[in-house]
This record gives C-alpha cells, structure tokens and sequence, in this order.
C-alpha cells in the first residue's frame, strides 16, 4: 500500500533577504548624500596669492600717449603756385629768416605788375584833377577880384555925389550908382559863393582820388606780399619738424607747406580709459614715463568728450624733458588722483569692479587650504583696490581668476 509523504512548508527567508537588501541600499545612499565632498586640489605654484594691508593707499590711473610740442607753427600758402626750390629738408634747426622752400606762379606776378600800374595811373589821374581845379579857382577869384574893383570905384562915386558933387552927378547918376552898387554886390556874393564851391569840389575830388590811390597801393602791397610769400620762411626760430611736399608739385591756397615747432617745450597727452577718468582734475599731480627717464608734470587739459573708448588728457611737465625726448615718442603716464588715509587694500583681483561686492579665496590652516569669502570692494587704483568689508588685515587671499572653481567653497593647495 501507498504510504502519503508530507508536504513540505515554503520557507519565506528570501523575501526577507530581499527587503532588508533594498533598506541597506537606501540607508547607504542616504549615509553617501550626507557626505560633504572632498575639496578639489589647486597648484599652489599657478596662484596669485596677496596679503590685505593697512596704510595709506594713492589712487592712480594709467593711460599711454605721446610727447607733442606746446608750440607748433603750420605754414600754410597764401596762393597757388609750384614748388620750385626746396633749401632745407625736416629735422633741422632754423631761425625766422630761414628760407624754406620757393614757390613760382606767373599769373600772382602779372597780376603785381598790373597792381602797380593802376596806382601809378590814378598819382596821374590825381595831379591831373588838381591842375583842372586849381585853374578853375583861379578864374573864380578873379572875377571875384574884377567885381570888388568895379564895385569899390561905383562906391568912390556914390561918396563923392554925397560930398557935394552935384554939379558933376545929377540925381539920375546918383540913383544908376546905386542900383549899379547893388548889383555889384549880388555879383560879388555870387563870385565868392562860386569860389567856394570850388574849393569844396577841389577838396572832394582830391580826397576821393587819395582815397582811390590807397585803395590801389593797399592791393598792390597785397600782391607784393603774395610775392614774398612765395619765398617761403620759418617764422620763428625752432625745428623743421615737417614739410611734404617734392618739387614740381602744386599747391593751392591753404596747403600746409610746413611745420614749425620749439622742440624744447614738449608736453604729453595721453588716452585714459573712460571708466578711469571720472575723477580726474586740473593740476592733479602726474609722472611720464618716456622709457629714459621720469618726469614730473601737472594736468592741464581734459578733453570734454571721450573718444573710442578714451579721454583725452593734456600734462605740462614741470621740468626739461630727459635726453632722448622728441615729438611723437611713445610715454606712458601715471595721475594721482588722491591719497587715501589708513585703509584696507589689497592688490587688484582679477575681474574686480570698484564699489561692488566680489568674492575670493582667503587662506586658512597655515595656508593649505581655502574657503570662499564675499567682501565690499571700494576705491580702485592702477594696482591695488579698497577693502570696506569682509576681510582684515594681514588675510591672505588667491587674487587669481578662480572662475573655474564658482561651484566650490574650499579648496586645497598643494
């Protein structure tokens, strides 16, 4: 006979090994996330590391641009013509007399010859006038002085009809003298006014005619001067600094011929960044730097507007320029703009920004490590920037562009 085996009970251990596999799981991963990660390692050799400072902090700016004379000369035509001679070339000393160059225009000198013509026509014209008036009022004054004859003798007869010569005048004499004595006198005051008139028309005309002739001496005088100016001169005593033209070449009126300066009164003007030049002043203290020396100089001049990014600044220098200096040599130039008095500083960080928050790595645990800090930047200055906040002195911080570590609050150094 068949003897029935029991059957054997599911055993539930692999459930359990499963549940307990999966909570392992989860407290792990949560144990993991709870772990802070490990701070990235940096080549302490490839930092830029600074120390913040207190003391006193100069504020400067920094721009490059070249020395150029105070005193510059341009020679400019006064009339068309071609280059003809050329007697000194650029770079050499002259003095005022010093002829440069010569210019020839056959038409300026026709037209100083015919200038001088039309003056020597109108002394003619002006001595021809005058012999005509003159004449006229000789013809006047003498009919003036016939009149006063003839009326004078009518009066010596009148009178002597009044002394008792009435056997010799009847009253019909006496009565034609006195009508002749009445024209007469209306002739004579006719005479003499005509006499005037002359007289006046003599001064006018002469006048006119002076005034005619000046005219003409005045134009004649300008085309002699356009003569001269042909022959052209320095000026003033200094340094040929330019002339570009070549003979045979024309020019017209208003052609620069020249240039002229005093070497020995140079000045620098220099192109400083338009975020930098907010506060610059007049007389604010500079230092050129002509790459052979240093020079001090003042701010004389500020460019009202910028220009491609840069104002423009002019500074006298107190002082002869170092040897070497010459117009148009490169300089580089430093203005103070003010000393700030017992201030945190540190040198400028890359990307730093004045008045504006910025954070940085400041070294801990003797310098082996880094943590992340936000200070207040304020003033800046051509190398260094003003601490407000955040920081104190004697910190040392990585003022390198750390921009690859933005995610990271501490580093190592190794």
């Amino acid at each position: 006979m068949d003897i029935p085996r029991p059957r054997a009970r599911k055993g539930r251990t692999p459930l359990f090994a499963a549940v307990a596999g999966v909570i392992a799981v989860a407290l792990v991963t949560l144990g993991l996330g709870r772990l802070k990660a490990a701070a990235p390692e940096v080549d302490r050799s490839g930092l830029w590391i600074g120390a913040v400072q207190r003391g006193e902090m100069v504020r400067q700016v920094k721009g490059t641009g070249a020395l150029v004379p105070e005193e510059v000369r341009w020679i400019t035509a006064e009339t068309a013509g071609r280059v003809e001679r050329i007697h000194i070339k650029p770079g050499a000393t002259v003095d005022k007399d010093a002829l440069l160059l010569e210019l020839t225009n056959p038409d300026v000198m026709l037209e100083e010859l015919a200038s001088e013509r039309d003056v020597a026509s109108a002394q003619v014209e002006l001595l021809r006038g005058k012999s005509r008036l003159e004449t006229q009022e000789f013809t006047e004054r003498d009919a003036v002085a016939g009149i006063t004859s003839e009326l004078a003798d009518v009066r010596r007869r009148a009178e002597a009809y009044k002394a008792g010569a009435g056997d010799v005048f009847s009253d019909l004499d006496a009565r034609r003298l006195a009508d002749r004595e009445k024209e007469l006198a209306a002739r004579l005051e006719l005479a003499r006014g005509r006499v005037a008139v002359v007289q006046k028309s003599k001064r006018d005309e002469v006048s006119a005619q002076e005034a005619q002739i000046q005219r003409l001496r005045d134009i004649a005088a300008f085309r002699r001067r356009q003569i001269e100016a042909m022959r052209v001169r320095a000026g003033w005593d200094g340094l040929l600094q330019d002339l570009p033209l070549e003979l045979g070449q024309w020019v017209v009126p208003g052609t620069v011929l020249a240039k002229v300066i005093r070497p020995e009164k140079l000045k620098a003007v220099l192109r400083i960044p338009e975020l930098q030049a907010k506060d610059l002043q007049i007389g604010q203290a500079a230092s050129i730097d002509t790459h052979n020396g240093l020079i001090a100089g003042r701010v004389a001049r500020i460019a009202p507007a910028a220009h491609q990014g840069t104002v423009t600044v002019e500074v006298t220098l107190d002082g002869a320029p170092p040897q070497g200096a010459r117009p148009d040599l490169s300089v580089e130039g430093t203005i103070e703009i003010e000393r700030l008095k017992d201030v945190l500083s540190v040198e400028r960080p890359a990307g730093a920004q004045p008045d504006a928050p910025y954070s940085l790595f400041k070294l801990i645990e003797g310098g082996d490590a880094a943590t992340r800090e936000r200070v207040e930047l304020g003033r800046t200055s051509v190398g260094t920037i003003e601490v407000r906040a955040g920081l104190r002195e004697g910190d040392r911080v990585i003022l390198s562009d750390m921009a690859r570590w933005d995610g990271v609050d501490r580093i190592k150094l190794r």
